[in-house]
This record gives structure tokens, C-alpha cells and sequence, in this order.
């Protein structure tokens, strides 16, 4: 392996944690405080509804993507080479998601909700497309598992941020005590870090390019968590 190539991973991982573990921004603090105050409000009959919802519809685009990804990758790429097949196929999602994105935010309030499931699904093909390019079987429940637990870390608040890191990094020890995703606390963490951002889509005049706009950036985001998760584990 490239010995400079992986000077600047170790680098870039290095960096990547000291950001992951930053105190958020204070808008994002606040942000959160009141999604907790308005979660809190919910009825417990409607909050049971909503993640069980969510679990259902994570679990079909789980089995979807499992179903659309070739896997059929070579397996004895570099690290570089695999790293440079995905930042190809993340310039092809973020546009994907962007364009989703805008046509849904200029669609006005209906079609910004069907923005959250479509939205979803492409981004669980894409730790799809990571998985499989790294070699590993999605078809293995622990590899979806770890799917879920990329995706929870890049969507979720300090709090929770630092638990699943601690989960991802390390997978080997942790994987043995997991049984299941708290579907609750996974539908809240993702609802309350996306909801400030996507409910700007719903504006009008400037829905689609708030859409576009975000969707690029929240895969831009997802691409670079994937990444280093898969690194930390490939290195150890």
C-alpha cells in the first residue's frame, strides 16, 4: 500500500475525530433543545406510530438496497483505489439527491414530504455501494447493522455522536452485545438534526434550491463519515 497514501489517511482520520467530537454550533444546540421540547409534547400513541413508521420503512430500503447493489467489485484493490471508487460514486449520489432535492422542493408542501423517504433511500444506497466496495457481505445481518450505525453517526446530535462512535470504532468487541437498532432514539436523532435544515424546503419561491441544496451537502456529509468509518475498521 501507498505509504504517503496512508500518511494522509491517518491524518485525515486524525482530523476527522477532533471535528466528530467538537461541541456543536450554538444554532445547533438551540435547535436541538426544541426539537427535545416539542418531542416531548408528542403523545407517546403518535411517537410509537412515527418509529415504527420509520423502522419500516428503513427495513425496505435496507432489503432494496441490498437488492441494487452489484457487489460485484474486485477485491484486491487498494485502499486508495476503493477510496477512489467511492468518491466517484458519491459525486453521482449527491447529484442524484440534489436533483431529487429540487424537484420535490418545488413542488410545494407535499412533495416536500415525499422528499424524506427518497432522500432516505439514497442515502442507504450509498453506504451500500461503500460496503460493497470495501468487500464486505450486506447480505450479513452485522453489516447491516453497521450500515445503521454509519448512518446514526453521521445523523445525530453530541450526545448520541460520541456513543456511536465509541460503537463504531470498536466493532469487533461492540457487534457481540448488539441485537437490534432503538428505532426510537434512531427516528429522533435523525428527524431532529434534518428538520430545521429540510423545513426551509417547504418555503416558497425558494424550496427547490434550499432542497437541492441541502440534499448535496447532507450526502456530501454522509460520504465523508462513511469513509472514515470503513477506514477505522479496515486499519484495525
Amino acid at each position: 500500500m501507498n505509504d504517503s497514501y496512508m500518511l494522509m489517511v491517518e491524518e485525515e482520520l486524525f482530523q476527522w475525530r477532533k471535528r466528530l467530537i467538537k461541541k456543536s454550533n450554538m444554532l445547533q444546540r438551540v435547535s436541538k433543545k426544541a426539537q427535545t421540547k416539542v418531542n416531548a409534547m408528542i403523545p407517546e400513541k403518535a411517537h410509537t406510530v412515527i418509529t415504527e413508521s420509520i423502522k419500516k420503512m428503513i427495513q425496505a430500503t435496507l432489503v432494496g438496497s441490498e437488492f441494487t447493489t452489484k457487489g460485484n467489485y474486485p477485491n484486491k484493490l487498494t485502499l486508495q483505489a476503493k477510496e477512489k471508487l467511492i468518491d466517484d460514486k458519491l459525486t453521482i449520489y449527491r447529484r442524484t439527491a440534489a436533483a431529487e432535492g429540487a424537484g420535490t422542493g418545488a413542488g410545494g408542501f407535499l412533495l416536500a414530504l415525499a422528499d424524506f423517504p427518497l432522500l432516505l433511500s439514497i442515502k442507504m444506497k450509498f453506504l451500500f455501494e461503500v460496503a460493497a466496495i470495501h468487500g464486505f457481505d450486506t447480505k450479513n445481518y452485522e453489516e447491516r447493522l453497521f450500515i445503521l450505525y454509519v448512518f446514526q453517526l453521521a445523523f445525530s446530535s453530541d450526545e448520541h455522536k460520541k456513543r456511536t462512535f465509541e460503537i463504531i470504532e470498536n466493532w469487533e468487541e461492540e457487534k457481540h452485545k448488539l441485537v437490534e437498532v432503538d428505532w426510537r432514539v434512531f427516528q429522533q436523532e435523525y428527524r431532529d438534526y434534518i428538520d430545521f435544515i429540510k423545513m426551509l424546503q417547504i418555503l416558497p419561491g425558494v424550496g427547490a434550491v434550499v432542497g437541492a441544496y441541502a440534499n448535496y451537502n447532507l450526502l456530501d456529509h454522509l460520504g465523508e463519515v462513511a469513509k472514515n468509518c470503513y477506514r477505522i475498521r479496515i486499519l484495525k
